[in-house]
């Protein structure tokens, strides 16, 4: 929840498209859905201004809604809101695959950093092959945006693509980062092992022998 920036963090990022599409549903006017979706991400930031709170993800979105909107007001088409986002799932996966090709993953750069481990987990092998795992999870969400929204793009389907756009935005965005996460843990050092090269009959050491035999 925190690398998304919390519940508000999330709020801001989906709401702005959300109204968007659901303005473009009920009036067909793309001014009306733009004018909405950008006022809401500028609110956003104001509000944060007048808290003075960190408004890095806020302009972000601001900056990011409003160029989805002016593509869609040039293209004077709805589904134009959405081509940005098609090349920043491609740029971004062709990104983290050149990581684990290189053998330096992204999300063990990431989680290293997060988890105070440095660059230490690279010269580890198990380490690294978990990030690279933890990576290749990303990859394959940016991979399947562009496999299930591009056909809907494609088929001129405002309404399934924004759909599309939402559900696999922040949420699942959110939820790939936590899995990525729990598979990338470290082992616990000095766990019990069961040492099974000992023949049953065989005592351990200090159990069932007395002192000095």
């Amino acid at each position: 929840m925190a690398s998304v920036g919390g519940l508000r963090g999330m709020a801001e990022a989906i709401v702005p498209a959300l109204v968007f599409l659901v303005t473009f549903v009920v009036t067909s006017d793309i001014w009306t859905s733009a004018i909405w979706a950008v006022g809401l991400a500028a609110l956003a930031s104001v509000l944060r201004l007048i808290q003075r709170q960190p408004l890095t993800q806020a302009l972000a979105g601001v900056l990011g809604v409003g160029v989805s909107a002016a593509v869609a007001l040039l293209q004077d088409d709805a589904r134009g809101y959405y081509v940005i986002g098609f090349y920043v799932s491609a740029a971004y996966g062709l990104a983290f695959a050149i990581s684990m090709v290189l053998k330096w993953p992204i999300m063990g750069l990431i989680y290293g950093w997060i988890r105070g481990e440095g660059l230490g987990w690279q010269k580890d092998f198990v380490r690294r092959r978990k990030y690279q795992i933890a990576t290749v999870l990303m990859v394959l969400v940016f991979a399947s945006r562009l496999i299930v929204q591009l056909p809907m793009y494609w088929a001129d389907d405002v309404v399934a693509l924004g759909t599309a756009r939402l559900v696999m935005g922040v949420p699942l965005y959110a939820l790939v980062l936590w899995f990525g996460w729990l598979v990338s843990r470290p082992t616990a050092v000095g766990s019990a092992q069961p040492n099974t090269d000992r023949d049953d009959g065989e005592a351990e050491p200090g159990r069932g022998t007395e002192p000095g035999v």
